[in-house]
């Protein structure tokens, strides 16, 4: 079993930047690639960005691309999602989850591990 719970969401004016946390609790977090999803009101989830076992490989969805970073430190058993230059259409709840294997995915039903997800809010 993996625990996951995020951090760091929040109110931002458009063109603002939050950081988001995911802090991982259970087995060897360094076994896990991971991954950001988002859903909003009335909204899919869908795919943010996603992150190897070891870092060495991110993914990002294109809405996405050039404005969000995703990183993780394993010794700390902890991912982060930096997020530039905020947008209104990036308002939803940010969830992050962990899939055991080596290498992240876009789709949400193939990982095995959910947070209960934080809310970001850009305002224009």
């Amino acid at each position: 079993q993996v625990q996951l719970v995020e951090s760091g969401g929040g109110l931002v004016q458009a063109g603002g930047s939050l950081r988001l946390a995911c802090a991982a609790s259970g087995r060897t977090f360094s076994r896990y690639a991971m991954g950001w999803f988002r859903q909003a009101p009335g909204k899919e989830r869908e795919f943010v960005a996603g992150i190897s076992w070891s870092g060495g490989s991110t993914y990002y969805a294109d809405s996405v691309k050039g404005r969000f970073t995703i990183s993780r430190d394993n010794a700390k058993n902890t991912m982060y999602l930096q997020m530039n230059s905020l947008e209104p259409e990036d308002t939803a709840v940010y969830y992050c989850a962990a899939r055991s294997t080596v290498v992240a995915s876009s789709r949400a039903y193939e990982y095995n591990y959910w947070g209960q997800g934080t809310q970001v809010t850009v305002s224009s």
